[in-house]
This record gives C-alpha cells, sequence and structure tokens, in this order.
C-alpha cells in the first residue's frame, strides 16, 4: 500500500510514519532525507545530486523521481510514504506516472489538519534528540526526568531556529499555497481522507490505521 502525508509542518507527520514503519513494515520516503543519502551513495543518480548540491543550484523534479523510482525498484517494502512529496500539480502528476510505469499505484492521501493557533503553540514548545530524531514537548510529552531520550538513550536535544511563532506563520502561509491545490487534486481522484492531526499520538494512530483498512 502506498501513501501520502500531507500536513502544515509540526502537524506530526514524522511521528506517524515512523509508526507505520515499525508496524506495517513500510518505508517513508522523505525528499530530504532521499537527497543526503544519494548524494554519498556513489550511484549514478547520486552522482548527480552531489553536482547540482555542490553547484548550489535546485533540485528538480526529475531528480526527485529519479531519486523516488531508485527506491520503488531496488527496496522490498509493504508499501511506501510519500513525506514531503509531491508539493505541486506538476509533481503529482510525474509522481502518477511513475507509479502506473512501476505497476504500483497510489492507495490514499492522508491529510492532518490542525488548528493552526494550536499547532503555532505545541511546534514553540517542541523539542528533538540530537541522536535519533524522536520529538518531545514541553507540554504533552516532556523530556524524560533522567535526561535520556526514551527511544534512544541520547542525552542531547534540540530546537529548530525557525521554530518560533513569526516563522511558523510564513512556512503556513506557504504550505497552504503550496498543497491547496494537491487537496482538490486528490479530492477529485477519490483518495484523500482527513484526520485530526491535533489529537493524541495514538488517537491519529488510529484514524489512519481505519483509512489505510477501510
Amino acid at each position: 500500500m502506498n501513501i501520502i502525508l500531507l500536513g502544515p509542518p509540526g502537524a506530526g507527520k514524522g511521528t506517524q510514519a515512523r509508526h507505520l514503519v515499525e508496524t506495517r513494515d513500510m518505508v517513508q520516503l522523505s525528499t530530504g532525507d532521499m537527497l543526503r543519502e544519494a548524494k554519498d551513495s556513489g550511484t549514478e543518480m547520486g552522482n548527480i545530486v552531489a553536482d547540482v548540491m555542490a553547484r548550489g543550484a535546485l533540485v528538480t523534479d526529475e531528480i526527485v523521481i529519479g531519486l523516488i523510482k531508485e527506491k520503488l525498484e531496488t527496496v522490498k517494502a509493504a508499501g511506501f510514504i510519500f513525506d514531503g512529496f509531491p508539493r505541486t500539480l506538476a509533481q503529482a502528476d510525474a509522481l502518477g506516472e511513475l507509479l502506473d510505469s512501476e505497476g504500483e499505484s497510489l492507495d490514499a492521501v492522508i491529510e492532518m489538519r490542525v488548528d493552526d493557533a494550536a499547532l503555532v503553540a505545541r511546534i514553540v514548545a517542541r523539542s528533538t534528540c540530537a541522536m535519533c530524531g524522536e520529538v518531545y514537548n514541553d507540554e504533552t510529552k516532556p523530556i524524560p526526568a533522567d535526561g535520556k531520550c526514551s527511544n534512544c538513550g541520547g542525552t542531547e536535544f534540540k530546537r529548530r531556529a525557525d521554530d518560533n511563532e513569526e516563522s511558523l506563520k510564513t512556512r503556513l502561509m506557504e504550505y497552504y499555497k503550496q498543497t491547496s491545490p494537491l487537496i482538490g487534486y486528490y479530492y477529485a481522484k477519490g483518495l484523500l481522507s482527513r484526520v485530526d492531526g491535533l489529537g493524541t499520538i495514538d488517537a491519529v494512530q488510529g484514524e489512519i490505521s481505519t483509512v489505510m483498512d477501510a
């Protein structure tokens, strides 16, 4: 099963994707992670990525689609989670064509809906483990009292420099401008489902599972 997770920064896409990887043997395809991995891989596509990044040029849609194609053809998994891609209608079309050519299909697009004010409050309180990326929140999931990450035992935690109210509002506006057309696009294809992204982690997991098992 192949899905897209849509949601603004801080909606919890990464947390939910990790849960699906652990419980359903899926593979998360995050654009940023794929680019970093490819840059050091030594493959033909990796060399292209390394050259583009060394020149400070923009990574084209064709390159990202090429990286996804490489994953689809070489990684064995029960399904793929697309995180951070597509962001535009052109990318959505390209992804659909790629999946068709590989004998794959897109089974669900899950939008994690949030209240912007509540989201900003949640993100401002957010920190992550520097070693494994486990997410903590001052209010809802504080760092353990012993100062060690509950996932990996790491003791260093960090906050993103742009996790402040002004930056977040700018990032939210960019997200909505980019993804509004995608919402309509996938709704028209009958693929779109919505879940409450501000629920507890377990509650959101349950809603996503309901969509996927329908």
